[in-house]
């Protein structure tokens, strides 16, 4: 399985499928779109399934310049003590005594003991976290766009079973864009 790691987002007005890609290049194809339509147009991230809300204010290098300005750091807020060079952000943890005492008696501390933990977690767990991940972008798409779809809830039981087949004969009736990228979000898993 190949997982890219450029973020792509889809938008959708009303029913139909009008771009996918980079999120600059979805903007301004909906930024046009909004100007022929009044129907209503949605922006969802693949990686998620959720909806995303942009400023389409502008002119294409307006929104192009936002969009570029707009990082993942800044988005979760001013960043606090750390090592920024290296990406380390500081939160908290709330541990029993017994973590803390275990963890402080580590080589390297509790921080170090927490990341090697955190890493091998990940090794071990890498796969089964990103087909939790898709498929819950998968839920996500279908719960916004087809909730009140013919067959939602069985397939919704079908994508939670790993049912592809079941899954796929229930939504084939659904509109032809919707459908398509409901699949496509599945078979990342």
């Amino acid at each position: 399985m190949i997982h890219d790691q450029t973020p792509c987002f889809t938008a959708f007005e009303g029913q139909r499928r009008i771009a996918s890609g980079p999120l600059a290049d979805v903007a301004l194809a909906v930024k046009h779109a909004e100007t022929r339509t009044t129907a209503p147009i949605a922006i969802y991230s693949d990686a998620t399934g959720r909806p995303v809300d942009l400023d389409l204010r502008g002119s294409d290098d307006d929104v192009t310049a936002r969009l570029q300005r707009t990082s993942p750091v800044e988005a979760t807020g001013p960043r606090g003590r750390g090592r920024p060079k290296l990406g380390v952000v500081a939160r908290e943890v709330t541990l029993l005594p017994r973590h803390w005492e275990w963890l402080s008696a580590q080589p390297g501390g509790a921080s170090v003991a927490l990341r090697r933990l955190v890493d091998e977690a990940r090794r071990a767990n890498g796969e089964r976290d990103r087909n939790r991940a898709a498929r819950d972008a998968a839920y996500h798409f279908m719960s916004a766009m087809a909730g009140n779809l013919a067959n939602f809830e069985e397939a919704a039981r079908a994508l939670f079973a790993d049912d592809r087949r079941r899954l796929a004969g229930l939504i084939a009736t659904w509109p032809d864009d919707i459908r398509d990228h409901v699949i496509k979000l599945v078979e990342r898993i």
